[in-house]
């Protein structure tokens, strides 16, 4: 077993290098966690927006829509003057100011004339509010128009019935996004960064003109030397897979062993492993020196996790992009993550568009193993 021990001699010889990766990965991955734990959808609420009335009418519809802002946003009474409320946007007091005219119920009501407003330029908070003084003014129309009087009128709009939502839950679905998605999502990089360099030093050091020729010179046949490195990098890998998947279950616990689809995040991150292998030995086969190690591991693994979905989530990234890292193995891993982050359990349709995902990783991982059959053995027979 030389050329295995030969192996392992090298990665042990640049296990500080491994360690980083598996601290930053392991750091980040605390924090992502740390992050969602505190995120649910039962902390939504209604956001609260500053706003100032300017009441220049002093009647019952416009005492009707103060109160009525005032139960969905924090509101203060200002004087119409121009100056206050220049005043009141300059400091932040307020973002949204109300000025509402004389003859309040004649002019906008009536008239159907539209409030004067003034806002911060390019809040987006405005356009909430906008839009929920045009749904008071429109419930105002409609009960004058019914035949209610102005205080009956004014009384209703303000006892509007809240509505309430329940999320549907059934058994395969989620509502919520699992902790342990954001750690898998980020597995790719610490399978290609780790790889890549480990595998490129230790075949930096095999192609190396006197090594080459001490190994043909060996009793130990072609045959039996290739066995014994392809060993090697299994063990490398399935070691590396085997730490990050422990990391995810003592991380997670109870929710990651319970969840009905484990079985395909093991198998999801087992193939990218698999990829990762045989992409990072098609590396070290073209690279000369460390520097150009480091500089190739650098772009294929940064590169690649930013174009498919690992530092930025594939629902923000723009289509064409997408388009693009769909002839990446890395994208087919994260399709398959953001599918199994929205289902507790995986059957029909969805098992086999996550079955045609794995197949597209595995051809990716083949076509890399094929290159690299056929430009060893061009550096042979060269």
């Amino acid at each position: 077993m030389t050329v295995f021990k030969g192996y392992m001699k090298i990665l042990k010889k640049n296990i500080g290098l491994v360690i980083i990766y598996l601290v930053i990965f392991f750091s980040v991955a605390m924090a992502l966690q740390a992050a969602a734990s505190k995120e649910h959808l039962e902390d939504f609420e209604k956001a609260r927006v500053d706003i100032a009335v300017a009441d220049n009418d002093q009647s019952t519809f416009s005492h009707a829509l103060t109160d009525y802002l005032k139960t969905i946003h924090n509101v203060s009474e200002i004087s119409s003057d121009p100056s206050v409320m220049q005043e009141e946007l300059f400091y932040r007091n307020a973002e949204y100011i109300v000025q509402i005219p004389k003859d309040f119920y004649k002019t906008c009501i009536v008239q159907d004339n539209p409030i004067s407003v003034t806002k911060i330029p390019g809040s987006y908070t405005s356009f909430y509010v906008d839009q929920q003084i045009n749904a008071w003014l429109n419930n105002v129309h409609t009960y004058i128009a019914s035949g209610f009087s102005q205080k009956e009128a004014a009384k209703a709009a303000l006892e509007q019935p809240s509505s309430r939502v329940s999320m549907y839950q059934d058994t395969e679905t989620t509502s919520e996004t699992p902790a342990y998605t954001y750690y898998f999502r980020y597995v790719p990089y610490l399978f290609l960064a780790v790889l890549c360099y480990s595998m490129g030093y230790i075949l930096l050091a095999f192609q190396k003109e006197d090594i080459q020729k001490r190994m043909q010179a060996s009793s130990v046949s072609i045959r039996r030397q290739n066995l014994e490195g392809l060993l090697a990098m299994f063990t490398i890998g399935v070691g590396l897979w085997l730490i990050a998947v422990t990391g995810a279950i003592v991380m997670y616990q109870k929710d990651l062993l319970a969840s009905g689809v484990l079985t395909y995040y093991l198998l999801n991150t087992f193939v990218m492993m698999m990829v990762s292998l045989s992409l990072s030995y098609l590396l070290g086969l073209f690279v000369k020196n460390s520097n150009m190690l480091n500089g190739l591991s650098n772009i294929i693994s940064l590169g690649m996790c930013f174009l498919s979905g690992v530092f930025v989530p594939m629902s923000v990234m723009d289509k064409k992009v997408l388009k693009i890292a769909q002839f990446l193995p890395v994208y087919w891993y994260e399709d398959i993550n953001e599918t199994l982050a929205r289902y507790h359990s995986v059957s029909g349709n969805i098992a086999t568009d996550i079955w045609k995902s794995l197949g597209i990783e595995v051809m990716f991982a083949l076509a890399f193993v094929s290159v690299i059959l056929a430009l060893s053995k061009y550096k042979r027979q060269k």
